[in-house]
């Protein structure tokens, strides 16, 4: 038997790290790096495209490192800080850099304004990332509390990309499109903080026999046909759908609750 008086052996604490997700997690970095530098110079669709890569490799690593059994405190910290330059920081330049920054042509306060507005994204998708780190081992994973970040990202920069196109063919700039970028930036930030629940859609409903209905398959084929007739359009189409899901899905099941506890209510009477 070992003595517990005597003091024990410290075994050398591990410096190494998976190598596999760790290189999907930097490319999504490299990414939303892209888009920056994208967006600063002017090259809205590249920076836009850069987004959606990210959000590629972000959904990549994390099904590697469950596959390969490679999850590590390590990778979930790195994700984390990779996500708030992808799916923070890139989006909110991207955007302020195409229609914001044309607010400080109505004056300086509307100037303050413009630039408040990209950084209470970046403010709110910070919060967001680390209120999901805390509540990790805790939370349903079938759903989201917030909109998650990749998907605001997302939304935001299918609007830029779709605009983009658009002020292109009929000649208009960017800040005709102001009075929209301001309001989507706001209500998209303050979603990812609020408590609406949003499907993670990493849990598929079954059915009894353990199978996945049918319209499962049927869903995301309809999406990528529809994507691949029109990207930025039919991209903007799902991720306003999404984000609306959310206040949607949190009232009806209010209203469920509610109504589940009027009926206890009346038996127990």
């Amino acid at each position: 038997m070992t003595d517990p008086t005597l003091p024990q052996e410290i075994k050398p604490r591990s410096r190494g790290i998976y190598l596999l997700p760790n290189i999907m997690t930097t490319a999504a970095l490299f990414s939303g790096f892209y888009a920056i530098i994208a967006a600063i110079d002017g090259q809205y669709v590249a920076a836009c495209i850069a987004v959606f890569v990210a959000g590629l490799f972000d959904g990549l690593d994390g099904r590697v490192a469950r596959m390969t059994n490679t999850q590590s405190e390590f990778g979930v910290q790195y994700d984390s800080l990779s996500d708030l330059i992808s799916f923070g920081v890139a989006p909110s330049i991207i955007m302020y850099t195409w229609a914001l920054a044309s607010l400080k042509d109505f004056g300086n306060f509307w100037g303050k304004v413009g630039w408040l507005c990209a950084f209470l994204y970046v403010a709110c998708a910070a919060l967001r990332l680390a209120r999901f780190n805390t509540q990790a081992g805790v939370a349903d994973k079938r759903y989201f509390q917030g909109l998650a970040s990749p998907a605001a990202a997302g939304t935001m920069v299918a609007f830029v990309w779709c605009f983009e196109d658009l002020k292109r063919d009929m000649g208009l700039s960017a800040a005709s499109f102001v009075w929209f970028a301001a309001p989507l930036t706001v209500i998209i930030a303050l979603l990812m903080f609020s408590n609406f629940r949003y499907y993670s859609f990493k849990t598929l409903p079954q059915r009894e026999d353990g199978k996945v209905a049918f319209k499962w398959i049927a869903i995301p084929m309809l999406a990528l046909v529809t994507i691949a007739l029109a990207p930025p359009q039919a991209m903007l189409a799902i991720g306003l759908i999404y984000v609306v899901s959310g206040p949607v899905m949190t009232l009806l099941l209010r209203r469920r609750l509610q109504d589940r506890r009027a009926v206890v209510k009346a038996e127990n009477k």
